[in-house]
């Protein structure tokens, strides 16, 4: 399973939707980016794999930064970039 990760500017939390393939993930991650570099379509609308149902609208111009990672076998989700010590 792989997570997309956005974060919105001025928010602590992130959002987060799963891919169960790597490929469906990267290219979820390209269409994310462009959407910030072109500022179209404004508001992108996301669905999840591992929980049907899941759904989030978010506004492009809000997007701060998109990162792909493949869940690991850790129960504790620290985020990638930042390791426990």
């Amino acid at each position: 399973m792989y997570t997309v990760e956005i974060t919105l500017k001025n928010n602590p939390i992130a959002l987060s939707v799963q891919r169960k393939e790597q490929e469906n993930a990267e290219s979820l991650y390209r269409d994310i980016t462009n959407a910030i570099a072109n500022g179209h379509p404004k508001v992108l609308e996301l669905t999840c794999e591992k929980q049907e149902g899941k759904k989030v609208s978010v506004l492009v111009s809000e997007i701060s930064a998109v990162q792909v990672s493949e869940k690991s076998g850790s129960s504790a989700n620290l985020g990638a970039g930042f390791v426990r010590g």
